[in-house]
């Protein structure tokens, strides 16, 4: 941005009435399109009796994503999640895996036959525009961690039929495809695994975006060094703003931006601000607990009360929308504004002061606006970027 327009538009906000400058981003946030790439709302899908359809409340229903308030925020389009925790590296774990992934596929299709009114699936950027005009939400589907895929490669395109335009090659553990930035007992692979070659050459091919949040460094530089299609890290910060090994080092989001690719800002306090040594390793404890294990709904409850016990003790750690905004921020000075995102992990951790759930996400847009990004940058950021690269997933063999 031109110094001299950018100072300009500083003083033009300084002195713009509050209320003003309020109706101004709601302008703004109804005119462009608004993609979050990382939304775990298919966790409450395969719950019995959850219907995303309908309106929820946020602290009752432990829900941050629905339809109606996806509408009510000014959310347009959506990836939501076939997530997976790492399980059993056997062909055993590899065949629940695939039968949960599968299972979540199911409970996204019958939500959108549900409620064809209100939420049509999408797969290219086209669609995003198109379904936005509708007035409908557009779902786009992301398979967060390549565990489902085992070490069958004819699975991607199974799953790139069913609607996935991502894969998050790896969770909080090493899996077939590649080491994980978090793996308590360290590397696998040394990076990419020989099928996890395989599996970013056949991505490239069917035009499977690669993510890169939650891989080790050097499965990081082996997947760009390999790729021939821009990479995106769907959910990831910056590790200079917050020291946590799934962020994106300075060499790395350069490294992102040079191949065409995106960083898209996630909303995850531990990400965001750095927490305390304490609160840190309780919130490890549970991340690693289910680690290579089968974690049952008596075990699951009880990860979630002590998870929902450790937020409320370290509660005045949270971060806020301002510091989403310096990592986007940041990254823009680093990489430019052609290389930033949003991936909240609503549902899946995401949520800051101010903006605790989907219905309340154009603080954002008023965020950013306050900081004197144009209405151009803030298109870009809230999906321009994103369905930029995801038009230039399919490599041409």
């Amino acid at each position: 941005m031109n110094p001299i327009l950018f100072l300009f538009l500083l003083l033009t906000i300084f002195f713009l009435p509050a209320d003003r400058l309020t109706k101004k981003a709601h302008k703004i946030h109804q005119r462009v399109l608004t993609l979050d790439t990382h939304a775990d709302a298919p966790i409450n899908m395969v719950k019995d009796g959850f219907d995303v359809g309908v309106r929820h409340d946020r602290v009752r229903d432990k829900s941050q994503i629905d339809f109606p308030r996806m509408k009510e925020g000014g959310m347009d389009a959506m990836f939501f999640a076939v997530y997976m925790a790492q399980g059993p590296r056997t062909p055993e774990g590899h065949a629940e895996a695939k039968a949960k992934a599968l299972k979540i596929f199911q409970s996204i299709s019958d939500a959108l036959k549900k409620h064809p009114d209100l939420a049509e699936l999408a797969t290219t950027p086209a669609d995003a525009y198109r379904i936005k005009k509708a007035g409908k939400r557009a779902v786009f589907i992301g398979m967060e961690n390549g565990y489902p895929v085992g070490e069958d490669l004819s699975l991607l395109k199974q799953y790139y039929d069913l609607g996935c335009r991502y894969i998050t090659l790896s969770h909080f553990a090493n899996n077939a495809i590649c080491d994980s930035a978090t793996d308590p007992d360290g590397p696998t692979h040394n990076g990419l695994s020989p099928f996890g070659r395989q599996v970013v050459q056949e991505m490239n091919r069917l035009g499977i975006l690669i993510d890169v949040s939650h891989v080790s460094d050097k499965s990081f530089y082996d997947a760009l060094e390999l790729s021939k299609a821009p990479l995106i890290a769907s959910h990831s910060n910056a590790r200079a703003l917050c020291n946590f090994p799934r962020n994106m080092t300075d060499e790395m989001i350069k490294a992102i931006a040079a191949k065409g690719g995106v960083v898209q800002v996630n909303f995850v306090t531990d990400y965001l601000r750095k927490p305390s040594d304490e609160h840190r390793q309780a919130l490890n404890s549970i991340r690693m607990a289910g680690v290579g294990r089968v974690v049952t709904p008596e075990m699951r409850a009880k990860l979630d009360a002590k998870e929902d016990s450790i937020q409320k003790r370290y509660a005045y750690e949270r971060a806020s929308v301002s510091d989403i905004v310096k990592h986007i921020d940041y990254i823009v000075r680093l990489a430019g504004i052609d290389h930033v995102g949003i991936g909240s992990d609503f549902d899946g951790g995401g949520g800051v002061n101010g903006m605790e759930d989907v219905s309340e996400i154009e603080a954002l847009t008023l965020e950013l606006v306050r900081k004197g990004y144009s209405e151009q940058d803030i298109a870009k950021i809230w999906g321009g970027n994103l369905l930029r690269v995801l038009g230039q997933a399919k490599v041409p063999q």
